[in-house]
């Protein structure tokens, strides 16, 4: 059975072939993926491993866990299943607080400053 690994502490400039590579050295590769921020693009510092033998990511876990690797110490262990998040709430769908509205076509001569 396939066992997924999370590996923390990734540099950020590691790719998925190279943390691929790098737990290859232990087993079979099922996947190897680095997170990327959704609007920078960069990587987030963490990924996942899938290997296809439970026995070889265990010894994959107890070689690599701690060690250094492109100059940052690591941290691999068995990954847990996400956890379940409540939606996110960005201030109530109504326009960001406040009035409201757009203020660029507001005809009051103060436009709602107060002095």
């Amino acid at each position: 059975m396939a066992t997924k690994l999370y590996v923390g502490g990734l540099a950020y400039a590691v790719t998925n072939d190279e943390l691929q590579e790098l737990f290859a050295a232990f087993g079979q590769v099922t996947s190897a993926q680095v997170i990327m921020d959704r609007e920078t693009n960069r990587s987030k510092g963490f990924g996942f491993v899938e290997m296809a033998n439970d026995d070889e990511a265990k010894t994959a876990i107890s070689e690599l866990n701690g060690k250094d690797f492109v100059g940052r110490s690591i941290m691999v262990n068995e990954a847990r299943p996400m956890e379940k998040r409540e939606p996110r709430s960005f201030g109530g769908g109504g326009g960001g607080g406040g009035r409201g509205g757009d203020r660029r076509n507001d005809r009051r001569p103060d436009s709602g400053r107060r002095y």
